[in-house]
């Protein structure tokens, strides 16, 4: 037995056709080619990796994340962390391949596989194999027990049940409502010793990818998950609907409406960054022809815009450049007061200089409030 699907009300319909309308002008905007893509692709799925980690306490800068997606050595993250952060970006890679996989069905092996990936460093945890005794999760700061998984002996029955349902079940239900489900009932089984949080959520984002909604790292609520006071409120609701022990039943609709809330949030956001790639872009476009540099530099200006630092090596790699080439374009911003150079050889890395500064504080001062659907 699941948790099931509750039916939606009015206000939950007019929400759920609120965030389809802004899908599909982002799915609009995205079928057209732009030179900024890749760098907003990367940094949504940074800022989903970020998210994710960040709920289990694994603290991570985009800058660091997006170097470590790099192979890249981080600057300030531990090593600790690092292992943590490749491991779910290589199983967020593995779901953006999987979206778009001509055939495919929904298995064990499949969810298996996704937590070996996630947590696969950890040998001593049994990554990728379904745990074999209780599970206990505790809350941080006191050590009490919130919540106890089924018996060990329940969840191979409750994952057939779970990957039946993900292939076959209430396929006529929104693609935002079954992933949200799918996600509370993979928490719920807690399946593993390590990586259940991650890896329900990783799954959420997998059905929206099959889904076609859109690429997974425009759909992803992970990003908006993370933020400290909607994890909070993440945690309240998984409680509240689940309950401290596996009782796959009662009204599920809190749950899915804070889903619901979430996309239409997150989709505010992405949909908003989207539009200021293009005019940032633009006017950096147009600065650079100013100044007589190569046209080339925007890339490297519109990184440290939606970041706080560059390093030579991600520009170098994004403009298929030699060396030479890079750092020499590094040098001429860096002298325009674009960008400002700290640190030496393997740790240097650019920051806004005075004139991207100004830039980000008046785009900064444009910055409305996202509007919570449900208010």
């Amino acid at each position: 037995m699941l948790y099931g699907a509750p039916a939606l009300e009015s206000a939950d319909k007019a929400v759920l056709e609120e965030i389809e309308e802004m899908r599909r002008d982002l799915k609009y905007r995205l079928a057209e080619t732009h030179r900024w893509d890749g760098q907003l692709r990367r940094q949504l799925q940074a800022r989903a990796i970020q998210g994710s980690n960040a709920i289990e306490g694994y603290q991570a800068s985009v800058e660091d994340i997006q170097s470590i997606m790099a192979g890249e050595e981080p600057l300030e993250t531990s090593e600790r962390v690092a292992r943590e952060i490749a491991g779910y970006q290589q199983a967020l890679t593995y779901i953006q391949v999987l979206s778009c996989a001509p055939v495919f069905r929904y298995d064990v092996g499949v969810l298996n596989a996704l937590n070996f990936m996630i947590i696969g460093h950890h040998r001593h945890k049994g990554p990728g194999v379904i745990r074999p005794g209780a599970i206990y999760v505790r809350a941080s700061d006191t050590g009490k027990v919130v919540y106890e998984g089924p018996d060990a002996a329940l969840v191979p029955g409750a994952m057939d049940e779970l990957v039946a349902w993900l292939n076959e079940g209430d396929l006529d239900a929104p693609g935002y409502v079954r992933a949200a489900m799918a996600h509370l009932n993979l928490v719920k089984i807690h399946p593993w010793r390590d990586g259940n949080g991650r890896m329900s959520r990783a799954l959420q984002t997998l059905i929206l990818g099959r889904e076609q909604i859109l690429p997974p790292e425009f759909s992803s609520i992970e990003e908006w998950l993370g933020q400290q006071r909607a994890t909070l409120d993440y945690y309240d609701v998984l409680g509240e609907v689940g309950g401290r022990r596996w009782s796959p039943h009662g009204d599920t609709l809190p749950w899915v409406r804070f889903c619901l809330r979430a996309h239409h949030m997150q989709a505010q956001r992405v949909r908003g960054r989207l539009a200021e790639a293009g005019e940032i872009w633009t006017l950096l476009e147009e600065q650079v022809d100013a100044d007589g540099l190569n046209g080339r530099t925007v890339s490297a200006l519109y990184e440290v815009f939606v970041n706080t630092r560059l390093r030579r090596s991600r520009y170098q790699a994004d403009e298929g450049l030699s060396q030479g080439q890079a750092a020499r374009d590094m040098r001429d911003l860096a002298a325009k007061g674009w960008l400002r150079p700290y640190g030496e050889t393997k740790g240097r890395f650019y920051a806004p200089g005075p004139r991207m500064e100004r830039i980000k504080e008046d785009f900064a001062e444009r910055i409305t409030e996202l509007r919570d659907p449900y208010s």
